[in-house]
């Protein structure tokens, strides 16, 4: 019976970890446009400008946008089809577990959302062993990351993805770097939308 319990903490952790990590993702796009007639990108830079978050984390999600763009076959150009741009939203959220089976509770990573690349050590109270029952409360800031498409003949924008989720908090910059591209990929991977795919 001890071997159950203690392989259910373990599996219970895991997934609760795994949960803090993820990216949730919504798309959006102009059913009138043809996709497929899209072959080349550039920055929109006046709404890259704009982001509010560090040049560092900018320069870090364009890069990774230019990687999934070209995997995906497109290519850079001074006459693009596209412009792509970035902007950035976060929220506080607040997490409330109920630590009635004796565990201290799990209080979240706390991390930094996109929004908060710019205050990038935001720590949640973290999660501990044992302390009583009742409720544990902790905070966490969540961000999101859009990548808009803009179809340069018409001026307007023709597709849009968002990346909903935290990131780990850490101050190893290959980690940081690694989430980032985690983002940027789970993003873009809902283009083009699926009827244009068709």
């Amino acid at each position: 019976m001890k071997k159950i319990k203690l392989l259910v903490l373990p599996l219970l952790f895991l997934t609760l970890l795994s949960s803090c990590v993820s990216v949730r993702v919504l798309a959006d796009y102009d059913k009138e446009a043809d996709f497929n007639t899209y072959k080349t990108y550039a920055f929109y830079k006046t709404g890259i400008d704009r982001a509010q978050i560090s040049d560092l984390d900018k320069k870090r999600i364009l890069t990774a946008i230019d990687a999934e763009m070209s995997a995906r076959g497109f290519v850079k150009s001074e006459n693009p089809d596209l412009l792509v741009s970035i902007f950035t939203k976060e929220r506080e959220q607040v997490d409330v577990y109920n630590n009635n089976f004796g565990w201290g509770g799990f209080g979240g990573f706390g991390g930094f959302g996109f929004g908060g690349f710019y205050n990038p050590w935001f720590w949640g109270p973290g999660f501990g062993w044992g302390g009583g029952f009742g409720p544990n409360v902790s905070t966490r800031t969540e961000g999101s990351l859009y990548i808009d498409l803009i179809d340069t003949k018409n001026k307007e924008l023709v597709w849009q993805g968002r990346g909903v989720g935290t990131l780990n908090n850490t101050k190893n910059i290959e980690k940081k770097e690694e989430r980032i591209r985690e983002f940027v990929s789970e993003i873009l991977q809902a283009y083009p939308p699926a009827i244009a795919a068709n």
